[in-house]
């Protein structure tokens, strides 16, 4: 005979359990994880798996086709440019400085928005309207504008358009983080919390910090998809990468003036960059409605 269950196994599940079984419920979702997880590996493995060097030209190999066309050569999977160079060597390197690079600087850009952002929600008075009215006008500026005009204080260049992009997404992290911070420590367990002797410290760490670390990781995702467009873009308007780098909006810039020739050259790199920001947004809006479907259970 069975017996009367009071708990359902779903309502047994950890929160991130019971994440991860709605998030891997929207396929399309699912797809954009896998492919994100695919160039973050490619990313870190690229300068391993590429098969010629970055700079390595071959005389006798220029403006090879793709090899799937009738002038192909296998040897150049996806053919060469104008300097006989290994466009899939190229890409993958790229790979490591567009992707990776994104990722390192929403991580960045993560870091201090909680820490701040957390402060910000914390602060009241004349600090907090402080605060508001300075991240309200920077929140005014594209955050593209305020990368050039950060990359014009600082100089061209790889290492400082990364910097650039943090300081430009952070205060929209700032905004993100703050709101959520207040949301929640005006919830009653956080009045509760508190009215058990728990310090300022403990509410945080304890109580809101554990609440909001999806929502985290949901506004990450939107850092890291903007960050990606940012970093090209910058590289396409030759503020970021300089060349020979093969980050792959300058790949865009330099191969330009091929792509009615090479139409390769121009058309892979921006197939990647479509594909990155593509996983990049499925991740974040399948993380989104497994959050809210979770609520509403």
């Amino acid at each position: 005979m069975a017996k009367f269950n009071l708990f359902t196994e779903e309502s047994n599940r950890s929160p991130l359990s019971r994440l991860w079984r709605k998030f891997k419920a929207n396929h399309p979702a699912l797809v954009g994880l896998w492919l994100f997880i695919a160039l973050t590996l490619l990313a870190v493995l690229a300068p391993l798996l590429a098969p010629y060097g970055i700079d390595q030209q071959h005389a006798d190999a220029l403006l090879l086709p793709p090899s799937w066309h009738d002038e192909g050569n296998v040897n150049f999977i996806l053919g060469t440019d104008d300097l006989g160079r290994d466009v899939l060597s190229r890409l993958m390197r790229g790979a490591t400085y567009t992707f990776g690079l994104s990722i390192v600087a929403a991580l960045l850009t993560t870091l201090l928005g909680v820490v701040l952002g957390t402060l910000a929600g914390c602060s009241q008075g004349f600090k907090s309207s402080l605060l508001n009215h300075l991240l309200d006008i920077t929140l005014a500026i594209p955050s593209l504008l305020l990368a050039i005009i950060i990359i014009a204080i600082l100089g061209p260049g790889l290492f400082n358009t990364v910097w650039a992009i943090i300081f430009a997404l952070l205060p929209q992290y700032i905004h993100s983080i703050r709101n959520l911070v207040v949301e929640e420590l005006n919830k009653d367990y956080i009045s509760a919390f508190r009215l058990d002797g728990a310090n300022r410290w403990q509410l945080i760490v304890r109580g809101v910090l554990p609440n909001i670390y999806e929502h985290i990781v949901v506004i990450f995702t939107l850092a890291l998809s903007t960050a990606i467009l940012d970093i090209a873009a910058l590289g396409f308007l030759k503020l970021g990468a300089q060349p020979p780098t093969t980050e792959w909006g300058a790949m865009l810039a330099e191969n330009l003036g091929l792509i009615y020739l090479a139409p390769w050259t121009v058309g892979l790199p921006g197939a990647l960059l479509f594909l990155s920001v593509l996983a990049t947004n499925l991740v974040g809006d399948g993380l989104r409605d497994a959050l809210q479907a979770r609520k509403a259970d």
